[in-house]
């Protein structure tokens, strides 16, 4: 298991518990020091977006991780929250395809997020 492999399980089966679709997992620890790993998913509405972005909140703090920053939370259209070695982004599915953050960071490494055991479905 590498370094955040059980954080990552934990954020990406607790956006999958809401239903949450159309994952993508980089690996962009070798571009920058923002950040080891982007985790962006999106959503169907703001409520439902909310609703993500409360889960991983809360399954993170069960296993006492504590959120350094959150933004975006009023309008639900995209949900940053940033962990340190992670940053999830939670979209609406209109803002994801206008900002598409995937290729802007299109140098790092796309990981497969089935090998965590979410259905990837779009």
């Amino acid at each position: 298991m590498t370094k955040f492999e059980k954080e990552l399980t934990i954020i990406l089966k607790a956006c999958e518990s809401k239903k949450a679709y159309d994952f993508t997992l980089i690996d962009i620890s070798n571009l920058t020091s923002v950040s080891d790993y982007f985790i962006i998913c999106t959503g169907n509405n703001e409520k439902q977006n909310a609703a993500i972005a409360d889960e991983v909140i809360d399954k993170m703090a069960e296993e006492g991780f504590k959120i350094h920053h959150k933004e975006g939370y009023q309008t639900g259209k995209w949900i940053l929250l940033d962990y340190g070695f992670a940053i999830v982004h939670v979209f609406h599915k209109d803002e994801r395809e206008f900002y598409d953050i995937e290729s802007l960071w299109a140098d790092g490494v796309t990981i497969d997020v089935e090998k965590y055991g979410i259905q990837n479905w779009k």
